[in-house]
């Protein structure tokens, strides 16, 4: 608990402004461990975004605080990392990375009144199940699984509808999410995967697999799952002379994909949405990041988007209570960082758009194909 607690490192954005006059929020991720990339990613777009909204006068006339949480990905820190943030008094958390711990985490903001904005966990649940239990207060800068499966499923239908498919999922909330939407949407359209494998996200070792997928004649393959796995069994498949089309999701796109597989990756399709960085309402923002030193790919501008429409809210509210805030996030559209945001009863954004990517020399361009 004392290295956990250490992960919880304040921010001095704020530091001059006297303590009575600042707000303390949090985003929390996978700080350290093998997704690590991609806390970097929340990182450094929640420090930006809590920077900018400083510069303009904060929220309510106060000054923003950020707290870093790490979660490593693994339910259990998160739900601790949860309760440290409620006994710290934050009251938002932009976060978390992985479904498997925004969900359980979701339940300790609720009875906390910390409202929760997630800019990257996708699965269904996270949602559904938050408006089941009257949780009014979790939202998303994200799409859904559903989405995801429909647009995967979309494209295999028309531009691959005789593919012999294996469908390979990591048993995460995330990663099995993904390829069980995948698979329904495959069905609508008359199509059954020839197979359906678990592995563990810490596998290092796909030879086994990579055999079963060659004697089923396997000619594409549909990960659910993170890209440090699916980088090693996209490069272990090309040096055992498998060439089966990799297809996964948005939890491959940042450059240690292409670095992990190299060469292998070449060819690699995955859905992500349209990429906020490229937007040309962004450009200013996205030189302010690149003259710091940091490209903000991937979900660096989903989580500056969750801070920032969080605090937005909150100035329109003029509360920083988590009901009041929720009330306004739903009455209307606002501006931000991924586009306009509409949120619906769940907390959910209305028409989330993703589309198909493709990886070369390192990193990921628009197909050009649905």
């Amino acid at each position: 608990m004392n290295r956990l607690l250490g992960m919880l490192a304040v921010a001095a954005i704020a530091a001059a402004t006297p303590a009575y006059a600042q707000i303390k929020i949090a985003t929390v991720g996978p700080m350290t461990g093998q997704y690590a990339a991609f806390g970097e990613q929340m990182k450094r777009g929640a420090e930006m975004a809590v920077k900018d909204i400083n510069a303009a006068g904060g929220v309510n006339g106060q000054q923003l605080v950020l707290q870093i949480g790490d979660d490593a990905c693994d339910p259990k820190q998160a739900t601790a990392v949860a309760n440290q943030l409620v006994s710290d008094k934050v009251v938002f958390v932009a976060g978390h990375y992985c479904s498997g711990s925004s969900i359980p985490a979701s339940d300790i903001y609720k009875e906390a009144k910390i409202l929760q904005i997630t800019p990257a966990s996708t699965n269904i649940k996270l949602t559904d199940d938050a408006l089941a239990k009257g949780n009014t207060t979790v939202f998303r800068t994200c799409g859904r699984d559903d989405v995801q499966g429909a647009t995967v499923g979309a494209y295999i239908l028309k531009n691959n509808k005789n593919a012999k498919i294996a469908v390979l999922h990591d048993k995460s909330p995330y990663g099995k999410g993904v390829a069980d939407e995948t698979v329904k949407a495959l069905a609508k359209g008359g199509m059954k995967p020839a197979m359906y494998e678990a592995y563990n996200d810490t596998d290092k070792d796909f030879t086994a697999l990579i055999n079963k997928m060659k004697q089923a004649k396997i000619d594409m393959i549909v990960l659910g799952g993170y890209h440090t796995a699916a980088a090693m069994l996209v490069k272990q498949s090309r040096e055992q002379g498998f060439g089966a089309q990799l297809v996964g999701f948005d939890a491959l796109e940042d450059p240690e994909f292409g670095k992990l597989g190299g060469a292998a990756t070449n060819g690699v399709l995955m859905s992500f949405p349209p990429k906020a960085e490229d937007f040309p309402f962004n450009a200013a923002l996205v030189k302010k990041f690149k003259d710091s030193g940091y490209d903000p790919t991937g979900y660096t501008l989903f989580t500056y988007a969750a801070v920032k429409v969080w605090a937005d809210a909150a100035n329109k509210a003029k509360s920083t209570d988590a009901a009041a805030v929720a009330k306004v996030l739903r009455s209307g559209t606002f501006q931000s960082a991924v586009g306009p945001l509409t949120y619906d009863a769940k907390g959910d954004i209305k028409d989330p758009v993703y589309d198909i990517y493709i990886w070369k020399d390192g990193k990921s361009t628009p197909s050009g194909k649905k």
